[in-house]
């Protein structure tokens, strides 16, 4: 039996006949034979195929991961605020580790015994207070998302702000210095004198505030001012009160006027002491 094939030429893609000659048996089981490589060599792509596509969706996982660590640590590096959409922290809960713990002013203390580090900026726009409960996600990527999950009662008040001379600010309030952060300072542009709004734990003896508003912008003269008009106005009280004239003394018997100072000489020499003590004050601050 002769049997004509076409064979595709690979360079011209022109089928060439080719001629072969044998029995119906022989040409079937060529069949049959390339039809089992044919179905075997399929069968092998596809399981490679499969393979290379899990391959690839791993290495791109990794880097996906890789390049967000890399932006995370250049963002701290550079001292920038993170941007992008909210982390919804309930659909990240399965792919992160939660931890709870109490806000103590400045950090977290969480229910594991450690402490950890809570933005300064999210803590004064959420004006948290001390005793305020927090829940942490650490996702994948090793960022902190943090939400109020237990608001404490709160107790609202008026204070002035007040800064030391470390430059550490305060918040007086009904006789009581109150910690504030800084960031809160900052966020809400408040100077030493003015009046802010307040707000502290109400069953806890907290040392840290949260500022709610700026009431009155200066409604106090600031400490360094007040201390240097204090010192003014005792500095002219002396003065007048050796300029005031004194009642004359009638000397003894025994008491020769050369033995007795007269008492034009005593005010000069308190006055020139005055002047030298107010040019000792001014030297060494400036600002009286």
């Amino acid at each position: 039996m002769t049997k004509i094939l076409y064979i595709l030429d690979k360079k011209t893609k022109i089928k060439n006949p080719r001629i072969f000659r044998g029995t119906p048996a022989v040409f079937e089981g060529r069949e049959h034979k390339n039809k089992k490589m044919t179905m075997h060599h399929n069968d092998f792509n596809d399981a490679d195929k499969s393979h290379k596509i899990d391959s690839l969706r791993d290495m791109i996982l990794n880097a996906e991961k890789t390049i967000q660590s890399a932006k995370a640590m250049l963002l701290q590096l550079e001292g920038k605020k993170k941007t992008g959409r909210k982390r919804k922290i309930d659909a990240d809960a399965g792919d992160g580790e939660i931890i709870e713990g109490t806000f103590d002013g400045q950090i977290m203390l969480g229910t594991n015994g450690k402490q950890y580090p809570v933005p300064a900026n999210y803590a004064s726009k959420s004006k948290l207070v001390e005793g305020d409960m927090l829940k942490l996600t650490i996702t994948p990527d090793g960022s902190f998302v943090y939400k109020q999950i237990g608001p404490i009662e709160r107790r609202h008040m008026i204070g002035i702000v007040s800064q030391d001379e470390k430059g550490n600010y305060y918040i007086f309030s009904e006789g009581k210095p109150y910690k504030v952060l800084l960031a809160s300072i900052t966020y809400f542009k408040a100077q030493p004198g003015d009046e802010v709004a307040i707000l502290t734990p109400r069953e806890i003896d907290s040392s840290w505030a949260a500022i709610e508003n700026v009431l009155q912008k200066g409604a106090i003269a600031g400490p360094r001012s007040v201390t240097a008009q204090a010192v003014d106005k005792e500095i002219e009280t002396w003065k007048k009160e050796l300029e005031s004239p004194e009642p004359e003394e009638v000397p003894r018997e025994d008491e020769t006027p050369q033995d007795k100072p007269s008492a034009s000489a005593v005010v000069d020499e308190w006055t020139s002491d005055i002047a030298d003590l107010e040019k000792e004050i001014k030297a060494q601050n400036p600002s009286f």
